[in-house]
């Protein structure tokens, strides 16, 4: 039985509690260093749906600097906004993670790029 907080991804079942238990470290982890749950937990649909995330983020923030970086002096204001946005984002994920919740982030966490077993 899912717990009331975790909203699983769009047609995929909810993880186990053992495997949410026995992965939230590596989840959490995933907001830093996306490839970790990728190596240390690959079976595990928790982990990869996060590390889903963080890779989400983490190319949100590329993005990001690539297209305010090209913008002159107004980056100068926005690309560190952009950074502080992150920041936030990955606090969040992080939160999830560790309260074993799999809730989408704002504005990028429907894109699914890994797939999760």
């Amino acid at each position: 039985m899912s717990d009331p907080g975790q909203t699983p991804p769009q047609g995929s079942p909810s993880p186990t509690p053992e495997d949410v238990r026995a992965n939230k470290a590596v989840a959490a982890i995933a907001y830093l260093l996306f490839f970790v749950p990728l190596i240390a937990a690959n079976h595990s649909r928790f982990a990869m749906y996060h590390a889903n995330q963080g890779l989400m983020l983490l190319l949100a923030l590329i993005a990001c600097n690539i297209v305010l970086g090209l913008i002159p002096l107004l980056n100068l204001l926005l690309v560190p906004l952009a950074h502080l946005v992150c920041l936030v984002f990955c606090v969040i994920g992080m939160m999830n993670a560790i309260n074993g919740d799999m809730k989408p982030l704002p504005l990028i966490g429907r894109i699914e790029i890994i797939k999760h077993p």
